[in-house]
């Protein structure tokens, strides 16, 4: 959870958001995914020496939250609190996020902003009383359009299911205050045609395009058959819709209503990372809310696929949830964030085995990074004690691998920093961990050494800095998505010593060739990605 000092750089910040996740029960992968994700393309910047504000919480009103509580024997602040703290917070620090807030819909910092931010609705006029009856999705939070619901079958028979969760909807009927969204949508098409990377992937955009096409209605925006909420501030009969609640998160958290000069520094969000589930909150109901305040609009709403298990959405209602430590105790903390953002598309659906992410963790980090890096600081410790050799003999093979590193540091750098591909990322910088095994290979410095003549130990020299000043450059990309791995090969490399933290390490100057000096002290440690143990029974 740490704070990294990156606010206290000039300019406004790249703010990048993660939803806020409901705390009815315990995180799974599916959450983690976007969590690690957020996490990666923040450190990411950061490196690029960016001005970076990460922002993740928690979305803790609403009837779920408080259905959950009941059913526990607790109040729904209890439930909340202990969830919160026993379970959401201690996974970010376990995979190691660097978050540089986590924000509480239950906080008084967001409360009262909240309350001022729909009395200026409602007395701006875009707020009005009415009634509401139609099918209601707990677990979305949401009503649902007729049109969208599935036909029940077995135990569901003859009931109307919603479409994501697959459990009958209820049938609500209630006074409520209504948004008028309905007068957004040509404002809203504009803003697509306009900025059509507003919305990503293109087909997220293409479902946000045809839905605001087909016509909007009114958001109700309260609820008067519960209490488990913030209170609507001129009728304390009704509590805030939760979705309207937990939008302002993004706000809130910046300084809204509070610190105009951080909120002006930090708002709008560059980059909402959000499930495709909830993408139509954020792509047409948080920014029809913004223009209604004459507040800019995000840089970007991005929406990730979902984590399939056995063909089905992983989520605790269909029991495909999987704790990420069931995981992170097998296969380790980095090589869990690696995995999801390497063997999936972003924003594309993605399917998790177990045999997969064994087969990947065998070839990709053990074979060929692992064993790159062990075999490199095994050689340099053996025929040069430790010492890292100056490079006096370059060649045409060398300069294939620094032009193959120039070209592995920009397009990691556009494909995860601007487009978040983070998969296309990950594999340019391993198909340069692949030349850089291949060179090895051909230049058989095994064999070299046998040359004990000046020319065949500078030879050697050239070969082992070579492949070293590649890890050191592969330890500075690698580090947004696999700290901890990176800083043990920083660390081997000697490169502390003489270039400073990894962390400080620029993106740009992985591409610098010759940055690690001869004469670092360079040790072979333990294996980066030790050998599995057998599968664990699942």
């Amino acid at each position: 959870m740490a704070a990294t000092g990156s606010e206290q750089q000039g300019g406004k910040a790249y703010y990048v958001s993660t939803p806020i996740y409901y705390v009815n029960d315990a995180p799974h992968l599916g959450h983690a995914y976007t969590t690690v994700a957020g996490d990666v393309l923040t450190r990411w910047h950061r490196q690029r020496g960016e001005k970076v504000w990460f922002l993740t919480g928690s979305d803790e009103h609403g009837q779920k939250v408080m259905r959950t509580a009941e059913s526990k024997g607790l109040s729904p602040q209890e439930w909340c609190d202990k969830l919160v703290e026993e379970a959401w917070k201690p996974l970010w620090e376990h995979l190691d996020i660097a978050n540089d807030d986590f924000i509480r819909t239950t906080e008084k910092r967001h409360t009262v902003r909240v309350q001022e931010f729909v009395q200026d609705l409602y007395d701006k006029g875009e707020i009005y009383k009415g009634g509401y009856e139609g099918p209601y999705c707990v677990g979305c939070e949401e009503y649902k359009l007729s049109g969208e619901l599935l036909d029940g079958e077995g135990e569901y028979a003859g009931e109307k299911l919603c479409p994501i969760h697959k459990r009958p909807v209820e049938i609500l009927k209630e006074e409520n205050y209504f948004f008028r969204l309905s007068e957004y949508g040509p404002r809203l098409l504009e803003l697509y045609e306009s900025r059509p990377d507003f919305v990503q992937p293109e087909s997220a955009r293409n479902e946000v395009v045809s839905f605001v096409r087909q016509g909007l209605q009114d958001l109700s925006i309260s609820r008067s058959t519960f209490a488990w909420g913030v209170k609507v501030p001129w009728d304390d009969k009704h509590v805030i819709y939760v979705w309207i609640d937990a939008l302002l998160n993004y706000a809130t958290a910046v300084g809204y209503g509070a610190d105009q000069e951080r909120f002006d520094a930090t708002f709008p969000a560059d980059v909402h990372l959000v499930g495709k589930d909830i993408l139509r909150f954020h792509a047409i109901i948080w920014p029809a809310m913004l223009m209604a305040q004459v507040l800019p609009v995000p840089g970007r709403v991005f929406a990730n696929g979902w984590l399939m298990v056995g063909g089905e959405k992983m989520s605790k209602s269909n029991l495909t949830g999987i704790k990420p430590q069931d995981l992170t105790s097998h296969f380790g903390v980095d090589a869990y964030r690696w995995y999801f953002l390497r063997a999936i598309a972003y924003g594309q659906d993605g399917s998790f085995s177990w045999e997969d992410f064994s087969a990947r963790y065998t070839s990709e980090l053990a074979n060929d990074f692992g064993n790159l890096a062990s075999r490199v600081t095994a050689m340099v410790g053996k025929y040069f004690g430790g010492v890292l050799p100056e490079a006096t003999a370059d060649g045409p093979a060398e300069t294939a691998v620094h032009e193959g590193l120039t070209k592995a540091v920009a397009e990691a750098d556009r494909r995860i920093g601007e487009e978040l591909d983070f998969s296309g990322g990950i594999a340019a910088i391993f198909d340069f961990i692949r030349q850089v095994n291949g060179y090895l290979t051909e230049q058989e410095p095994w064999k070299v050494a046998k040359d004990k003549s000046d020319a065949g130990q500078a030879r050697l020299a050239t070969i082992l800095y070579t492949a070293a000043e590649s890890l050191r450059a592969v330890a500075v990309l690698l580090n947004p998505v696999m700290p901890a791995s990176s800083q043990k090969l920083w660390d081997s490399l000697g490169a502390e010593a003489s270039l400073g933290a990894l962390a400080d390490q620029p993106v740009a100057g992985a591409a610098e060739w010759g940055r690690l000096p001869a004469g670092a002290t360079v040790t072979k440690g333990a294996a980066l990605f030790p050998r599995l143990e057998e599968q664990p029974a699942q």
